[in-house]
């Protein structure tokens, strides 16, 4: 079955005394077959053997691995016994000079009966040489001073199809941080599952591939919940409870002097009982960085001469527009008007972002505005915003809009990786042309992010430049629903955006609308004891504009087709072919797959489906001529009732999910995997308030096993997602809610009524350092 080495290279492999080989269980054949070996080595020096038992039944999927390792004729896919022969023979030469290498070593188990092989009557030197080396083995089989071999259960590798994947892709070598060059990549190009990447530096560390720690009484989950907690508990501890500590914060942090209005804020905040933590606004300060490198006047005049404006002025908010999204956005900016100074901000009616400026013109705005850093004497600074005219077209009037060439591109990858480094994975990579195959999802491209297969930088995770298989892997980069994008700077505000896009983000107006199909209303989810162990999702089709050609690559198709029990089961046994999706990574050791039994246990908690199938061209009643085959339309669910089951995956659609708010007020544990950034990212931690999963998907399974557990050898950690999802509504309790939307609001607003004015670089709030110089 498996026998092509020396005894000496097996049984240290091994480390076995009994290894079952089996089949895929097909009608035809039900029969399993046992191969026992010496509990100890044989001496390997003195002794090398071949075995071969061929099994008629299942020729042809046994000897896919045979071709893969080279040892087969092609014309064997046609006539299995012809191949068959070829394969013995290849095997046998390889064997009889030399130990086969690892490329030419089979990667399946090979199974040869000897009624295929008559035996031959061996010569009687033959039978003698083979009875002297018997006695040999025997004497070195009892001796005392040889030493057992660990045993451990080796399962047999099951045949899949491997999936077609994109062009050859270079290597990744990253390094998170988001205003430096990805270092260059290894000049070697490589594919892009298959091939191991080198250790990036400033990447996870990754530990050596050994059994998964499940089955050794540990689990890198519980090294991600103890660290999380430590990381937030060392956030707290910043808590800034006086306006001193918190200007003092503030310079510490940003090397400025906090903005005019400061005061204000602070006041505002307290008043809401907010924890105020100078990290918890470390975005404000990313979106608006590149624009201290922009001249003031051009970014009025942009802010102002665009088409879907909020105009503040004289401390009073008002639209031009009634598109529904700017009347929230209006709504919640009112609440605060009369501590804002005058300002024009422009808003993205899309669902997507629209800006992706390319990172060489990125870099000399970071250039220019690290040139306007710095904290003037307080005597000198200016704590007054300036005043604007009631007319746009009284605004600036010698500056003109820089003209904007609007792309209409439908696959955005090409658009959206031009905002990562020159010598980036992403900007190096071949684009994918086609998404009409099951596309390959692999783990390479996460291992920057992830530490033995679970998620351990969050941040890193929703970052795309060093992750260039994405883009076969999201709707928004195959087809988003619609494209229309510039490579022109200028102050656009919108809900969510990806890490290379240039939107300054604010509070997505659906979380302020509370409307129930987002928010669940007033009824959060009852105690945690009550609720089913299972696994819950509803929604559309969404991601992208999905096609007969491309939606086997979208993120929510592959997620419910992960979870239809009776797909993962045909895949498992090899009577299906998984069209958008691949069975999990040995990494993750998983009991259920390990007997086969992956669907069957899926089966016991999944409650995923899509409610519409929305497609290009749109079937009756949610269904679609080239999804309805792979998914059912199920009825639609109400928060309410997804509260009912502990675990609610959040998956992304058209943009951001609209839900996760819900969630994380809920006393459901969500499970997130997105690309998205928004306002709230800097005030919550993976794994503290959410369990993070990566965008492959590929952490599903082991995730769920963790929770769920399995069986007696994989308990279950109830009471650590129970931690988790009460421990999460309880911060959005205190730092999610309406209250700290217009505190974050209130906050960004006042950085970029400043960042537009021309007394920029001397304007900010001092009088703590004032009143200090007088003390003294």
């Amino acid at each position: 079955a498996l026998l092509s080495h020396e005894p000496s290279f097996l049984l240290s492999s091994v480390h076995t005394t009994r290894i079952d080989a089996r089949l895929p269980t097909t009608r035809s054949n039900k029969r399993s077959y046992t191969l026992n070996l010496p509990p100890r080595p044989f001496p390997t020096s003195r002794l090398g053997f071949k075995a071969f038992t061929y099994l008629k039944a299942g020729q042809a999927p046994l000897l896919r691995g045979a071709f893969e390792a080279g040892l087969a004729e092609p014309a064997a896919r046609d006539n299995p016994s012809t191949g068959l022969t070829s394969y013995v023979t290849n095997l046998t030469n390889a064997g009889a000079n030399q130990t086969p290498s690892t490329a030419e070593q089979p990667t399946m188990v090979k199974l040869l009966s000897p009624a295929a092989f008559p035996p031959r009557r061996p010569s009687s030197l033959l039978r003698y040489a083979i009875a002297a080396v018997f006695v040999l083995a025997l004497f070195y089989y009892f001796d005392p001073r040889s030493r057992g071999i660990p045993t451990t259960q080796l399962q047999p590798e099951r045949p899949q199809t491997p999936p077609q994947n994109p062009d050859s892709i270079p290597p990744v070598n990253t390094q998170h941080d988001a205003e430096k060059p990805i270092p260059e990549p290894a000049p070697r190009p490589v594919h892009p599952i298959d091939d191991e990447p080198t250790q990036a530096e400033g990447a996870i560390p990754k530990k050596p591939a050994e059994t998964h720690p499940a089955a050794a009484g540990s689990h890198p989950i519980d090294t991600l919940i103890k660290e999380a907690n430590e990381r937030f508990d060392g956030l707290l501890k910043k808590e800034s409870k006086t306006l001193t500590a918190a200007a003092k914060a503030y310079r510490d942090r940003r090397g400025r002097h906090p903005p005019p209005g400061f005061d204000a804020w602070f006041q505002f905040a307290q008043e809401r009982k907010a924890v105020i933590v100078e990290d918890f606004f470390d975005q404000i300060y990313h979106d608006l960085r590149p624009f201290w490198g922009m001249e003031p006047s051009r970014i009025r005049k942009e802010a102002a001469e665009y088409e879907m404006t909020i105009k503040v002025r004289k401390g009073r908010a008002t639209r031009i527009s009634e598109w529904f999204w700017t009347v929230h956005w209006t709504n919640m900016i009112k609440t605060i008007e009369h501590l804002l100074p005058d300002m024009d901000i422009a808003l993205n009616p899309m669902d997507e972002p629209r800006m992706v400026v390319p990172y060489e013109d990125m870099t000399q705005y970071m250039r220019d505005a690290a040139l306007t850093e710095g904290m003037p004497e307080p005597k000198k600074v200016m704590n007054t915003f300036q005043a604007l005219p009631n007319n746009k077209k009284e605004l600036d009037r010698n500056v003109k809009v820089k003209s904007k060439h609007w792309e209409e591109t439908k696959q955005y990858w090409l658009i959206a990786r031009r905002g990562c480094p020159p010598d980036s994975p992403a900007r190096l990579a071949a684009t994918q042309k086609s998404f009409d195959h099951t596309p390959g999802i692999g783990t390479k491209y996460s291992k920057a992010h992830m530490r033995d297969g679970f998620v351990a930088n969050y941040t890193m995770s929703t970052e795309i430049c060093h992750q260039p298989d994405l883009q076969g892997l999201n709707g928004i980069f195959i087809e988003p629903l619609s494209t229309s994008a510039t490579t022109v700077l200028f102050p656009m505000f919108g809900g969510s955006k990806l890490a290379i896009n240039n939107e300054i983000l604010l509070p997505a107006a659906m979380y302020w609308t509370e409307e129930e199909r987002f928010s669940g209303g007033g009824y959060h989810g009852g105690p945690w004891s009550r609720k089913k162990d299972a696994v819950m999702w509803r929604g559309v089709a969404t991601g992208g504009r999905n096609r007969v050609s491309n939606w086997r690559g979208f993120q929510r198709h592959r997620f419910v087709a992960m979870n239809n029990a009776t797909k993962v089961a045909g895949a498992e046994d090899g009577t299906m072919d998984p069209v958008n999706f691949s069975l999990p990574d040995k990494m993750y050791n998983l009991a259920a797959q390990a007997i086969n039994s992956l669907g069957e246990w899926i089966g016991s908690w999944a409650d995923v489906g899509f409610t519409d199938l929305m497609c290009e061209p749109q079937g009756p009643a949610g269904t679609c001529n080239y999804t309805s085959p792979h998914f059912n339309v199920t009825e639609g669910v109400m928060l309410t009732e997804m509260y009912d089951s502990k675990y609610l995956p959040d998956i992304d659609g058209n943009s951001f999910s609209g839900r996760y708010l819900a969630f994380l007020g809920s006393t459901s544990l969500p499970i997130k995997a997105t690309l998205w950034r928004e306002w709230h990212d800097s005030r919550l931690v993976a794994w503290k308030h959410f369990v993070p999963m990566d965008s492959r998907f590929n952490d599903y399974y082991g995730i769920v096993e963790y929770f769920l557990g399995y069986g007696g050898d994989r308990p279950a950690h109830d009471a650590e997602a129970e931690k988790i999802a009460m421990d999460g509504k309880a911060w959005a309790e205190k730092a999610l809610r309406k209250e700290d939307m217009q505190i974050y609001t209130l906050r960004l607003l006042l950085e970029y009524a400043r960042v537009t004015d021309e007394r920029r670089e001397r304007m900010g709030w001092v009088h703590d350092l004032l009143a200090e110089s007088t003390a003294t």
